[in-house]
């Protein structure tokens, strides 16, 4: 049976906003050979995308009818949440050693997507 993961993708922000093009082409390759290890390797990808720099996110809390909206990030730490893919697997310990190709000496974070028909899903 095939399951849903997300892959998260952190990253020093400001480091990648620095970084010469040649090390942003040579990042950019690495994920085009893991979308092609995947589809080699019978993973699937439904979908993923790079994501804005965290100072333009907005945290809001509250209720519906009393949200509060700051601006930047949720937690203030160095490395944010940069990108992230959502794949399917049936065999998770390939999907996390084709995700090695995406960590290098970083880290990259994979966690399983919880089923619409789990009952637990709504306790959640």
């Amino acid at each position: 049976m095939s399951d849903d993961y997300l892959v998260l993708l952190p990253d020093d922000e400001d480091r990648w906003a620095d970084a010469p093009p040649e090390v942003r082409q040579e990042t950019y390759q690495r994920h085009v050979e893991f979308a092609r290890l995947l589809a080699e390797r019978g993973h699937t990808v439904l979908g993923g995308a790079e994501l804005e720099h965290s100072r333009e996110a907005r945290v809001v809390r509250g209720t519906l009818d009393d949200i509060q909206v700051t601006q930047g990030p949720y937690a203030e730490t160095v490395e944010q949440l940069s990108g992230y893919y959502l794949g399917r697997s049936d065999d998770l310990d390939d999907l996390l050693q084709v995700c090695g190709l995406l960590a290098g000496p970083d880290a990259v974070e994979v966690r399983r997507v919880v089923p619409d028909s789990d009952p637990a899903a709504g306790q959640r």
